[in-house]
């Protein structure tokens, strides 16, 4: 039996678990799906000896960019953004001990083609992105390539990065796509959403929040609130596991 898995700390919640085992029992497909709940990164090795059916893994928090070091090549696109959802593995036959990790960034892919159809040219030339950490750098990506100007948006003030107090009335009017590519909202903390001043949003934004659980999170529905398009993050992800399988499986 094939495995494939997830990489990534903490793991309460895991929609990968869930997309594909259903896609396994409905495809009928001999494999199984595993969270591999690791509180550091080189657990990792451990993983991939003790698993020796490994054909993928996908990363999560906190290991997007942590992982890198780890491979032993990395597709050009997820080099250009520096970050990896989706490692292959390759094994040398009769050799447990050997292993080839190749890294891939399929958020990139899920995020773009999910945004695209609710993007308007004229509207929405500049975006905030809303956290720093891995799957931010794909979506900064993605925005660059689409030709939109994006700053990030973080707790603390460094270079080319905007604080939440930062963010005026003046940003916000002109600053019309805001990407939510930080975890805060996620279940079970409902309760929590980016500092933001919803106040100034209207029609006239879209706000993508890449959290899918809950289906509208706080900051989703302060948006709808004011008026704004709002979409969550489950689409992007069922893109971008359907591109790790087929990553996996080429």
């Amino acid at each position: 039996m094939k495995t494939y898995g997830l990489i990534g700390f903490p793991l309460k919640h895991s929609f990968s678990a869930q997309f594909f085992a259903e896609k396994f029992e409905r495809e009928r497909i001999d494999a199984e799906y595993l969270n591999f709940e690791i509180e550091d990164i080189h657990e990792i090795r451990r993983v991939i000896l003790f698993h020796q059916h490994l054909k993928g893994l996908n990363v999560t928090i906190p290991y997007k960019e942590k992982v890198i070091p780890f491979l032993h090549d990395i597709s050009p696109e997820a080099k250009k953004i520096g970050a990896v959802n989706v490692i292959r593995v390759d094994r040398k036959p009769g050799d447990m001990y050997f292993y080839q990790l190749t890294g891939y960034n399929t958020d990139y892919i899920g995020f773009r083609d999910s945004l695209c159809p609710l993007l308007n040219p004229a509207v929405h030339r500049k975006a905030l992105i809303l956290g720093t950490g891995g799957a931010s750098k794909a979506v900064a990506q993605a925005l660059r390539d689409l030709g939109i100007e994006w700053r990030y948006v973080s707790r603390s003030a460094g270079k080319d990065k905007l604080t939440y107090d930062a963010l005026s009335r003046e940003m916000l009017s002109t600053h019309l796509l805001i990407v939510n590519a930080s975890p805060v909202g996620t279940f079970p903390h409902v309760d929590a959403c980016p500092d933001i001043p919803y106040q100034y949003l209207g029609s006239n934004h879209l706000l993508y929040d890449l959290v899918y659980n809950p289906e509208e999170s706080l900051f989703l529905k302060k948006g709808r609130t004011q008026g704004a398009t709002t979409k969550n993050g489950r689409e992007m992800l069922e893109i971008q596991a359907r591109t790790a399988w087929k990553i996996w499986n080429s």
